[in-house]
């Protein structure tokens, strides 16, 4: 077995071997700096709240900041949601082509979502947590007269399209350029070049997040008082014990009734995956240990590699609970309720539009804005509350999916008999512990199997080791 630099020669190599990289021009990886922006996410939620308790009028004021903020986000559904599912069918056929094992987790993923949405409507309209704040649509003229500095700078912000065309359009073409075969393979990849592009947009638009969570949650509490910090608390409360049930009841009692296996032993197993994506608010984090984690519980590569990759785009059962219950919250706290056709109608946007909202901070508020635009477009004003506390939920979202990736993997080795199952028993009980060190790179710098090589977006990592 190779050693690494440090057992070679400990810290006076290590650092020679690092000043050789950098004379040798090795691209040095960017720092992470999301962690800021939840940061000031947070802190100005309280800000907006304390400025609307003590001084309602100045918060009310404060109602174009957020209403300025949903505009850039509704400006960006659109190229959010083409390029995804254009993209999103090229992996399903792709999936598809690797046999029982990428067509049955497909299925299970078609499945489940379908299912956690169900939930999310259920409980939504259970609890109705937007009732009594009364939102009402801003109005621009409403701080000054008609064609004042507010109107002006409004109108620089571009116009948003028609969701549900572009989303038949993307089908089309996806489908389009699949039936092209290898002649359809340099548009998708000019098309993942443009989705990079409009990532790197969307992320660049989630920086004025913090300016937009403050003015829509100042404006609100200045006019609702406690009632709108009730029903937000509410909200997060709901989503997260829904979630939990989710991953306990539903998850925990497939994983036991298919495997045998036990959903609290496979949580303390992953226990570092959560701390780790608790602390980044995505699941993206944790995917390469992940991988490693379920070859060593038992599970063959080949169903791992397939498995983990496609549920990180299609198995997202936290995003679907969130997407669902962020609707109605918005619906009741705008006082116009969808109907039972509107919110079946919904669900079937959701099963389709939700795959946009894998791995990229701010897709899933896209994701939910084209959801609401598509059906009743006059609710958009209410999603700046979302704003405000969507990042509250972000980390339960991340942990539902992680975990429904971890227990898909689970079952779709259990059913297509590549699981040893005592392996499985021991990892879990703890008699065969997990390696640490194997996630380890090699002496020549290079990733451990199964791990990410990472460039700077999410979207542009490709897999080192594992062939999908």
């Amino acid at each position: 077995m190779a050693t690494s630099p440090q057992q070679q020669g400990g810290p006076a190599n290590t650092g020679n071997a690092t000043a050789a990289a950098t004379d040798q021009g090795a691209p040095q990886r960017k720092k992470d700096r999301t962690h800021w922006l939840y940061i000031m996410v947070i802190v100005a939620v309280f800000a907006g709240a304390a400025l609307g308790l003590i001084a309602p009028d100045a918060g009310i004021a404060l109602e174009p900041l957020g209403k300025a903020f949903v505009a850039l986000i509704k400006m960006i559904i659109a190229p959010v949601i083409f390029c995804t599912i254009v993209l999103g069918v090229g992996s399903v056929a792709k999936a598809a082509t690797v046999g029982k094992v990428g067509g049955l987790a497909l299925i299970y993923f078609l499945i489940m979502a379908t299912f956690a949405l169900v939930i999310g409507l259920v409980v939504g309209n259970f609890i109705h947590p937007g009732d009594g704040l009364h939102l009402q649509p801003y109005e621009a003229a409403a701080g000054g007269e008609e064609g004042g500095m507010i109107a002006f700078l409004m109108s620089l912000i571009p116009g948003d399209i028609p969701v549900l065309p572009t989303l038949v359009l993307a089908l089309l073409v996806g489908f389009a350029l699949q039936s092209m075969g290898k002649a359809g393979e340099p548009v998708l990849t000019g098309i993942k070049h443009i989705q990079a592009v409009v990532f790197k947009l969307m992320m660049m638009i989630m920086w004025a997040a913090p300016v937009g969570a403050f003015g829509a949650i100042a404006a609100v509490v200045g006019k609702t008082g406690w009632a709108a910090i009730g029903a937000m608390a509410t909200l997060m409360g709901a989503f997260y014990l829904t979630c939990a049930l989710f991953i306990v009841v539903v998850l925990g009692g497939l994983l036991k009734i298919v495997t045998g296996l036990n959903i609290f032993l496979l949580l303390k197993y992953l226990a570092r995956e959560f701390l780790l994506i608790f602390s980044t608010s995505s699941s993206e984090s944790a995917l390469p240990r992940l991988i490693a984690k379920m070859e060593h519980a038992g599970v063959s590569r080949p169903v791992v590699g397939i498995t983990v990759p496609t549920g990180y785009s299609f198995n997202l059962d936290g995003t679907a609970i969130y997407l669902t219950m962020a609707s109605l919250f918005v619906s009741s706290a705008m006082g116009m309720p969808m109907s039972i056709p509107e919110q079946i109608s919904l669900l079937v946007f959701m099963i389709i539009a939700s795959k946009g909202a894998a791995g990229v901070t701010g897709a899933g508020l896209a994701t939910l804005a084209a959801g609401l635009q598509s059906h009743r477009p006059e609710l958009l004003d209410g999603m700046g509350v979302i704003v405000g506390i969507d990042k509250f939920m972000s980390e339960c979202r991340a942990l539902t999916n992680f975990t429904g990736n971890a227990v898909a993997t689970l079952l779709i080795g259990k059913w297509t008999h590549e699981i040893d199952l005592d392996q499985a028993r021991a990892t879990l009980n703890g008699s065969s512990p997990f390696d640490e060190l194997s996630l380890e790179p090699d002496a020549h710098g290079a990733p451990a199997p199964g791990a990410w090589d990472e460039s700077d977006e999410p979207d542009e990592k490709k897999r080192v080791g594992v062939t999908a």
